[in-house]
């Protein structure tokens, strides 16, 4: 893995954490939006934006890519690269939750 792309995404922003996790089942646009605010119960209402800012780097960096095109509506899906930095970042918040838990208040 290109250790800069690694140093660009971890420690994620929530933003990029939600389109990836969006982007296990290919989706477009409107979708992974609805998706993110479904996620997140509401807290977290995508403009696009931001969206598409994002998925076009995230697609210049091979995080995510084009798996479709329907009606004019490009379609994503996340990467093997995606996967692999998604995961990472899963286990780096496990550590700060599990961290987190240990001491009280």
């Amino acid at each position: 893995m290109d250790e800069k792309i690694k140093r660009i995404y971890v420690p994620m922003t929530e933003t990029a954490f939600y389109i990836l996790l969006s982007l296990k089942t290919p989706r477009y646009g409107y979708l992974i939006m609805q998706h993110i605010e479904e996620l997140t119960n509401g807290r977290i209402k995508m403009g696009a934006g931001t969206l598409y800012g994002g998925l076009s780097k995230m697609q210049k960096d091979g995080l995510i890519e084009i798996v479709k095109v329907e009606n004019k509506r490009k379609i994503y899906q996340i990467t093997a690269l995606g996967n692999h930095l998604l995961n990472i970042e899963k286990e780096r918040i496990k550590e700060l939750y599990k961290n987190a838990e240990g001491i009280e208040n």
